[in-house]
């Protein structure tokens, strides 16, 4: 599964994985894909660093990148305070209301929520990039469109290659003026943020937008026959996230959740701003139901939403309450039905892969091998 973009940067398969977890993001490195890690949570630079250590001495001598949220819109002079601040008394009783519903016990005096939503500040993404840059990263991506120039200059500089996701055309557009390398095709079925249009019209939409840069498909895909698929629509690799959640060096620290996965099937998640404010795709759950119920206050924009929900979201996944107990997860969750290693992830796609090829050869009355 290799294609000009994957030769470029040393790997097997065009296979790019995105997921929180420094174990996951080295397996998938190691297993000849190109691991990411997802820095969102790391407030704490202190924390980045020793995760990117691990990597460093985990991930032998294969290429990996990191995953930034950095706002498209920049705020001058406002602190998480002042954010805190904006949130309306009503909505924090309606969430007061909502976990008292479902018993479900406060944290213990002195806890902090173990989950905050600052990542999305542009001052903290800047930190975990002052740390990060010090890493030999071979991709930066970015979430929340295009980062800002300063950050693409110096990104270059450092022969370091910068994707961003893309819900549209036009947005994949605006990237490539941005001087973007590569485009992430994020279609409807995604995990997280998504937009309204399927990967199946999105990517080749996209690959004609920004042709010649390298596009990679995302959103619904988790078998070798769909990364078949998405390099037929002119695609250079895909971008995996929620096919992680289930693997072996996954860490939920939820059991709950990992049965929940299991157990889910494709029409069970829903886009929702529950989580942050923004349209994302996850578990559809009763937290999710009550915050879309038009009776209720209705969600905040980013990033209020977030903040507003974080001890919430901790005490949910600490106690593991069941019926509130969600994350965000593309409809690909049908096809993840049991817990497997990451390099068993990657033997089943090429597997897959090289059956869909060998059938679209056969199709084309041409030998498979």
């Amino acid at each position: 599964m290799q294609t000009e973009l994957s030769k470029r940067l040393g790997v097997e398969h065009a296979v790019f994985g995105f997921t929180p977890f420094p174990a996951v993001a080295a397996a998938i490195s190691r297993a000849g894909g190109f691991g990411v890690l997802g820095a969102v949570r790391y407030t704490a630079p202190d924390d980045l660093k020793r995760d990117l250590d691990w990597i460093e001495a985990h991930v032998g001598d294969r290429p990996y990148g990191l995953d930034v949220v950095m706002p498209a819109k920049k705020v001058e002079g406002v602190s998480e305070a002042d954010v805190e601040a904006m949130i309306p008394e009503g909505h924090r009783q309606f969430v007061r209301d909502t976990l008292a519903g479902h018993g479900v016990p406060e944290l213990a005096e002195g806890e902090a929520s173990g989950w905050r939503i600052t990542g999305w500040m542009e001052q903290v993404a800047r930190t975990q990039l002052d740390v990060a840059f010090d890493y030999p990263i071979r991709l930066l991506a970015n979430a929340l469109g295009s980062p800002p120039a300063d950050v693409v200059a110096r990104a270059h500089g450092r022969d370091v290659l910068v994707a961003a996701l893309a819900g549209s055309a036009r947005h994949a557009r605006k990237h490539q003026e941005a001087g973007i390398d590569v485009v992430v095709a994020q279609g409807y079925e995604a995990g997280g943020h998504t937009g309204e249009i399927a990967t199946m019209v999105l990517t080749p939409e996209i690959v004609d937008a920004v042709d010649p840069l390298p596009v990679l498909a995302a959103g619904g895909i988790g078998s070798g026959q769909q990364v078949a698929a998405a390099l037929a629509l002119g695609a250079q690799g895909v971008w995996l996230g929620s096919v992680w959640l289930t693997t072996t060096e996954a860490d939920l620290h939820a059991p709950a959740l990992t049965r929940k996965l299991l157990a889910a099937g494709s029409g069970d998640t829903v886009r929702s701003r529950a989580l942050t404010g923004k349209p994302a795709r996850q578990l559809r759950t009763e937290w999710t139901d009550a915050w879309d119920d038009p009776a209720g206050p209705g969600t905040l924009p980013m990033p209020l939403q977030g903040l507003l929900v974080a001890e919430a979201v901790s005490r949910i996944q600490k106690y593991e309450v069941e019926p509130l107990l969600g994350t965000p997860v593309g409809q690909i969750v049908g096809r993840m039905n049991s817990e497997r290693s990451v390099q068993a992830v990657f033997d089943d796609l090429t597997r897959g892969f090289e059956r869909a090829v060998d059938r679209i050869n056969r199709i084309a009355g041409r030998s498979g091998r």
